[in-house]
């Protein structure tokens, strides 16, 4: 393989030419969608992909199931994503009459709650993904599926370059895709680091963007409530099991609402015990009224994809992935102390740390 291609997306050209055909059809009703509790990739690769598809004359609208972290509130144009807890009627009814759906970083209609009905009423829309989650759970039209990207708004950055060429990164777009690939890698410091994704960050920053500006907007700018609730968890909610492999973290809503919690506010807690050199696997469970949200995180070889597909109905990637309990916090705990122990048993926690 040549040097310059080192770890770039083999995009099916079929495909390819399928929704450029698609995108040169005379002017679309195009929803994009993100997921529930949408991060930093899900905003990002949308409202790139949206701003690009804006400029070939579509009419386009960005829906997200719930409200993005406050965080983000500084992104080109996020003002516009219309959040359908907010918004329900309207965004039920600029889904249901869209002739293009896009789904933007999640795998599956489920993701969306109950967005997912009013997208699942619409039976004449061509539907496309854009995604790099393993093992997407319905079928597309138009289908661009790669776990072996970083991140989704690396994806839609080789879509524009394949599609437009590299002279239609606007510096607005540019923007939004390094919020995507910055933050679904941990500020670049795991997850398919290629050659062709600093190459990508590279032609980012030939756009103008402010690199230090755009990392401080994101990971500089909680509340003073959340760095104490940071500290509470960490200081009196981090367990530890299998001699110090493996850590949990739990809130209740009577712990959030202690700390005035917003969405967004726990970004990042579940990677922290992966700072303790021997810990091979990280859970955080977060209680919401009627289930409770796991993330997981590990090192290495350790599968939290297969973990959260066996033992808690979710998925994701290898090394990053989440799920749910409908139990209760004391029962979900229980359940992921015996998870853990059959897991180990299997052979799952080889190989995570990198101390041993």
């Amino acid at each position: 393989m040549e040097r310059n291609h080192m770890g770039a997306l083999q995009l099916d050209r079929e495909e390819l030419t399928r929704l450029q055909e698609l995108l040169s059809k005379e002017p679309l009703r195009i929803v994009l969608l993100a997921h529930t509790n949408p991060d930093g990739d899900a905003v990002g690769s949308a409202l790139a992909w949206a701003h690009q598809l804006e400029r070939l004359g579509h009419t386009v609208h960005l829906i997200a199931p719930n409200k993005y972290p406050y965080f983000l509130d500084w992104m080109p144009r996020i003002g516009e994503v219309i959040i359908h807890r907010q918004e329900p009627e309207r965004a039920e009814r600029l889904a249901e009459e869209a002739d293009v759906i896009f789904c933007m970083d999640f795998n599956g209609i489920a993701r969306l709650e109950a967005l997912g009905e009013a997208i699942e009423r619409n039976t004449s829309a061509v539907r496309v993904l854009i995604d790099h989650h393993l093992q997407p759970s319905e079928p597309y039209h138009i289908r661009f599926s790669h776990p072996e990207s970083s991140s989704t708004a690396f994806l839609v950055y080789t879509l524009i370059l394949e599609l437009f060429g590299r002279e239609y990164l606007t510096r607005e777009i540019a923007e939004c895709l390094y919020v995507g690939m910055m933050t679904d890698t941990g500020n670049f410091s795991f997850s398919f680091l290629t050659p062709a994704l600093y190459r990508a960050v590279a032609d980012l920053a030939e756009t103008g963007i402010d690199i230090p500006t755009l990392h401080n907007s994101v990971y500089n700018a909680y509340s003073p409530q959340r760095a104490r609730l940071f500290g509470y968890v960490i200081h009196r909610k981090m367990k530890f099991l299998k001699h110090n492999t493996v850590a949990y973290m739990s809130l209740t809503e009577e712990e959030m609402r202690r700390y005035y919690f917003q969405q967004g506010d726990s970004e990042g807690f579940v990677n922290y015990p992966l700072t303790v050199g021997k810990m091979k696997m990280s859970a955080m469970f977060l209680q919401h009224h009627t289930f409770i949200r796991i993330s997981l995180r590990s090192r290495g070889d350790v599968d939290v994809n297969l973990f959260a597909r066996r033992y808690f109905e979710g998925g994701g990637h290898k090394n990053a992935a989440g799920g749910k309990s409908y139990l209760s916090m004391e029962e979900t705990i229980e359940k992921f102390k015996a998870a853990v122990e059959e897991f180990a048993a299997e052979g799952g926690l080889k190989g995570g740390s990198n101390n041993g």
